[in-house]
């Protein structure tokens, strides 16, 4: 594991290390959700529509991997599963936020990709 983490990031920055946690199309989302309150799947889902059933477990599997999520089960008449952010993954926060803030105020000076 220790020789992958070094070949994706061989300079080892702290930028590259933290983009590398939470990159792709759905996990800031996901962690932006879970900010305020803890959530069950189906609500996550509903939130993040048109995201699949697939994609979104593939997800929160990878943020649970980083310590970023927990899952909690409870085990009553009917399987109650939640998804919450760990006291790590709530010091994301102000880096989305960051994010969020430089986006609002730069993207559309950024070029158009083209197909």
């Amino acid at each position: 594991m220790q020789k992958r983490i070094e070949a994706e990031n061989p300079l080892g920055c702290p930028v590259v290390s933290t983009l590398g946690l939470i990159s792709g199309k759905w996990k800031p989302m996901v962690i932006h959700i879970l900010i305020d309150q803890p959530l069950r799947f189906g609500q996550l889902k509903n939130m993040m529509s048109p995201i699949s059933q697939k994609v979104l477990t593939e997800q929160l599997r990878e943020l649970e991997s980083t310590l970023i999520v927990q899952r909690d089960v409870f085990d009553e008449k009917v399987l109650n599963v939640t998804y919450s952010l760990t006291d790590y993954g709530h010091s994301l926060a102000p880096v989305l936020e960051a994010l969020y803030l430089w986006g609002d105020t730069n993207a559309h000076l950024a070029p158009k990709r083209s197909s």
